[in-house]
C-alpha cells in the first residue's frame, strides 16, 4: 500500500501553517494516525500541538533545496513507522524537485494551495513560472485575507488560465469561506457539426482535448497550426500545432496532435495549414508513444497564414 501524502504549498506567510494546524485539529482527518510531518519552510506562526486531535505527529525539517532527497526522506518512515505523510513546501522551491525525491511508495492524495490574495497578483507578475507550478499541480485553491467586495473575476482568470479542473475559494478576513462559482464555459460550441477553433482559443482547446479526449471522439474540428514532421511518426502523418505559453516567456512549447493525412507531405515544416478533421482516441503504431492519445483523421487540408499572435496564450 502506498504511503498517502497531503501536501500544502504557497508563498511565505500564505496561510499554510494556519491551515495544517485547522485541519490537524479536525477529528474526521486526524484521529490519532501516525503522521510525518515535514517542514521545508517556517514562518511567524507556529503549531500547537496540544490542540490537534490526534497527538501522534513527528515533525522533521527541510531547511533547504539541497537537503530534499529521496535518501533522506526514505529514512524517516522506518524512523517513525508512520501511517501518511504532511508536508508544509517552500513556495519558491519548484514542486519538480520533490516529485522527483519522492519515495516510490509514496503517493500524493492531496495538493493544496493557499495564497495571500493581497500579494498574489505581485507575485503573478514578478513570479509568474513559480505561481503557475504552485497552481498547476493543486487540486484546491484557497484565497485567503480577501476584501469582501474585491473583484474575483482577476483572481479567477489566473487560475482558469492554468488548470479548468482546481476548486476555487474565498476566505474573509471575518473567517467565512465562499466557493468560486463563476461559470467558465469553453468558447466554442461543442454540440457544432464542425467545431471551429479560433486563434485565441487554440491553446483552450488543446488542454482540454488532453484532459477529457473521450468527449471529443467523433466530433470533427477545425483548427489552425504550424506543420511539424518531427521523431518517429508512422507514414502519412504530420503534427499540426502552435507554439503554446504555459507560464512565461522561458516555458514555450510546441503543442499538437498528430494527423492521418495522405496529403501531409504537402505541408513542409513550419508552413501554416488549416486542418479540418475527425478527432479520435487511440493507439498508433509507429511512434514512441505506447498509450491511447488524441489523434486528427483529416477530412480536409488547406493552406493558410500566420495568425496575428504566433505564440497561444490560455487567457
Amino acid at each position: 500500500m502506498p504511503i498517502p501524502v497531503y501536501l500544502f504549498t504557497g508563498f511565505l506567510e500564505s496561510g499554510k501553517t494556519r491551515f495544517i494546524q485547522q485541519t490537524m485539529e479536525d477529528k474526521r482527518f486526524n484521529n490519532g494516525e501516525k503522521t510525518l510531518m515535514i517542514i521545508c519552510e517556517e514562518g511567524e506562526e507556529e503549531f500547537d500541538v496540544d490542540r490537534f486531535c490526534g497527538k501522534n505527529v513527528h515533525f522533521e525539517y527541510i531547511e533547504s533545496l539541497e537537503e530534499l532527497t529521496e535518501q533522506k526522506l526514505n529514512e524517516w518512515p522506518s524512523k517513525h513507522r508512520i501511517d501518511r505523510v504532511i508536508i508544509e513546501y517552500n513556495g519558491m522551491w519548484p514542486l519538480m524537485n520533490l516529485y522527483q525525491e519522492m519515495p516510490e511508495k509514496w503517493a500524493i492524495y492531496q495538493q493544496i494551495l493557499t495564497v495571500d490574495s493581497s500579494t498574489f497578483m505581485v507575485y503573478n507578475q514578478n513570479m509568474r513560472s513559480l505561481v503557475y507550478d504552485k497552481i498547476d499541480g493543486a487540486e484546491f485553491v484557497i484565497f485567503n485575507r480577501f476584501e469582501e467586495n474585491a473583484d474575483k473575476m482577476p483572481f479567477h482568470q489566473i487560475v482558469r488560465g492554468i488548470s479548468r479542473r482546481i476548486d476555487i475559494a474565498y476566505e474573509y478576513p471575518n473567517g467565512e469561506a465562499e466557493y468560486d462559482e463563476i461559470e467558465d464555459p469553453l468558447p466554442f460550441d461543442l454540440d457544432a457539426d464542425i467545431i471551429e477553433i479560433s486563434d485565441e482559443d487554440y491553446a483552450l482547446w488543446y488542454r482540454d482535448v488532453l484532459e477529457d479526449p473521450q468527449k471529443y471522439v467523433g466530433k470533427k474540428v477545425k483548427i489552425k497550426g504550424m506543420a511539424a514532421h518531427t521523431g518517429k511518426m508512422p507514414k502519412g502523418s504530420f503534427v499540426p500545432g502552435r507554439f503554446v505559453m504555459t507560464c512565461c516567456e522561458d516555458d514555450v512549447q510546441f503543442m499538437g496532435f498528430l494527423c492521418m493525412s495522405p496529403e501531409s507531405n504537402r505541408y513542409p515544416d513550419k508552413s501554416w495549414v488549416t486542418v479540418t478533421a475527425e478527432m479520435g482516441f487511440q493507439k498508433v503504431a509507429g511512434t514512441k508513444i505506447k498509450e491511447a492519445m488524441p489523434i486528427l483523421k483529416a477530412i480536409s487540408l488547406e493552406p493558410a497564414s500566420c495568425p496575428q499572435n504566433e505564440i497561444a496564450t490560455f487567457y
